[in-house]
């Protein structure tokens, strides 16, 4: 039974608080034992999920993403915190609401939040910044999504830029203990490599502070996406599948070697699709993304 059939008016649903709405999708969403155990065994055996950015199907900060990723075959979406006035707008709890259902009524998850408005208004040097990174953290407490990709690009690049580089470390210094409290991850995505990485999170000395890995910009940076995967390990908690070159397998990323990497430091996490090139259009290009990535990544492809 569909949840609009289940839940009998809009007051009723206006009248929850957030956290009674998330029990009451966990409730109507639940799985029945046989589907339940259908999907246990399946679990089992997956190598990775997938999803999308939502701005790569076209549906920035849009809770239309999960129903244009459910059509698509997709698990989940990578979903943009954009900012309105001061805040983020995800802070409303209203919409969020409309996020949960959204989500739940596609029955598409939220893999992970990003916040790429910091591209443009940096954590290095902009105090903005900092202020929506802790609003964001609150906001994926609350909506329990456990990752929130932090870029550097842009004017956010740190590549040659150490001054830049320690303001940012000691922004992440101040809002690792609350990330650390909420169970939240600050995921860092940049041009740079994986020792440079390491220094940062190093630095930063939390555990809140991992590495969202992107395959596409670690090959146009020169870097051995194989190796750096290996040298950073369990601190990646999250994977971009990119190509700039051409749809996956038709293009230059040897995803069969990324898979191996992946393997060796038992990556089980997800695998989100971000659009490099899209030839054939948005929708037939993701489809054709992840159909080469479900052949390469699917235990019966072994």
């Amino acid at each position: 039974m569909k949840i609009s059939s289940r839940i009998k008016s809009a007051r009723i649903i206006g009248s929850l608080t957030l956290g009674a709405l998330c029990l009451l999708i966990l409730v109507l969403t639940w799985p029945t034992a046989a589907t339940a155990a259908a999907q246990a065994a399946q679990a089992k055996q997956a190598e990775v999920r997938f999803g999308v950015c939502d701005w790569t199907i076209g549906k920035t900060g849009d809770w239309g993403a999960f129903a244009l990723a459910h059509k698509l075959g997709l698990q989940g979406v990578q979903v943009s915190l954009n900012p309105a006035d001061d805040s983020l707008a995800l802070a409303s709890l209203e919409l969020q609401k409309n996020f949960f259902l959204a989500a739940a009524g596609s029955r598409v998850a939220i893999c992970s939040f990003a916040i790429g408005e910091l591209n443009n208004v940096p954590l290095k040097s902009d105090p903005r910044a900092e202020k929506w990174l802790g609003q964001a953290i609150d906001i994926a407490s609350s909506m329990q999504v456990r990752r929130i990709l932090v870029p550097f690009f842009g004017k956010g690049d740190l590549r040659k830029d150490p001054r830049g580089t320690e303001a940012v470390i000691a922004c992440l210094k101040r809002l690792a203990p609350q990330a650390e409290k909420k169970g939240v991850i600050l995921a860092l995505e940049s041009w740079l490599s994986a020792e440079d990485n390491l220094k940062i999170i190093n630095a930063v000395g939390s555990k809140a502070v991992r590495v969202y890995y992107d395959v596409g910009n670690a090959q146009k940076e020169g870097h051995d996406i194989g190796r750096e995967i290996r040298l950073l390990g369990r601190l990646i908690c999250e994977i971009h599948a990119k190509d700039y070159s051409g749809l996956y397998g038709k293009g230059s990323i040897d995803f069969v070697a990324v898979k191996r990497a992946m393997d060796a430091i038992g990556y089980r996490g997800w695998l989100v699709i971000e659009g490099g090139v899209l030839p054939l259009g948005t929708e037939k290009s993701i489809a054709a993304d992840l159909a080469y990535l479900t052949s390469v990544f699917s235990p019966a492809s072994q």
